[in-house]
């Protein structure tokens, strides 16, 4: 019994670090949204992926998906291409 208990274990992540990272990127994208001399698909685009990279943090280290089964991960990546193909949408509709 305790076998079992102990091959379900992982190691713990450093919260503390991920938690920097993630103030770091929030610091990153209040400084990238002052850029008033980037284009503006250009910002729009850079403050998208910055939010995925926090959000794939947070997923992968706070709700610990990074230690899930496969499975449920690529039931997680597959609706990924359509909020992709929302999003494009949604820049091109408003983009006028």
């Amino acid at each position: 019994m305790a076998d079992t208990a102990t091959a379900t274990e992982h190691k713990h992540p450093n919260y503390v670090l991920i938690w920097v990272y993630l103030l770091i990127l929030t610091i990153v994208e209040v400084v990238v949204a002052m850029l008033h001399f980037l284009p503006r698909k250009m910002l729009v685009i850079s403050l998208v992926g910055l939010a995925i990279w926090k959000a794939l943090l947070v997923a992968m280290y706070f709700m610990h998906l990074k230690f899930e089964p496969k499975k449920l991960i690529w039931t997680i990546l597959i609706p990924i291409p359509l909020a992709i193909i929302m999003v494009a949408y949604v820049m091109q509709e408003f983009g006028r």
